[in-house]
């Protein structure tokens, strides 16, 4: 029997070692909704249809109700967004004192830059047109 087919991710995960630090950049640089959080643990971050989870890396290492996970070294995250907003982006980044990293051009259309949060993981804003899927990052667009 197949199952069917996955069509969206629900949740991702990014380990930070200053939560408060991290909770700041994501609310009020990034202005993503806070949905809960717990001192020393996690910080959870609301995107309409899906969820960005922040754990302190020990605590999330260690057993809970749900399976241990963790990493080391710097994790990567890209956001969605429509080409017109980029530029946009950018400019309110550079104004908070967040630095571009890299920007880049890709060989589907579309373009993309690269910037640090606060936890040293690398953060994206693309468009989707960078792997073949509709300029509006609405569209949901699953080829």
């Amino acid at each position: 029997m197949s199952a069917p087919a996955i069509a969206r991710i629900l949740e991702t995960v990014l380990y930070v070692d200053d939560l408060e630090a991290a909770e700041r950049f994501y609310g009020e640089v990034l202005g993503l909704e806070l949905d809960s959080r717990k001192d020393g643990l996690f910080a959870f971050f609301r995107l309409e249809d899906a969820m960005l989870l922040l754990f302190e890396p020990e605590a999330a290492g260690q057993g809970r109700h749900v399976p241990a996970h963790g990493s080391s070294g710097p994790g990567h995250l890209c956001f969605a967004m429509a080409e017109t907003d980029l530029d946009a982006w950018q400019t309110r980044l550079e104004a908070s004192g967040i630095a571009i990293e890299h920007r880049q051009d890709w060989p589907r259309g579309g373009r993309s830059f690269y910037f640090r949060d606060p936890a040293g993981n690398s953060l994206e804003f693309a468009t989707p047109l960078i792997w073949g899927f509709s300029d509006d990052p609405q569209a949901g667009d699953h080829r």
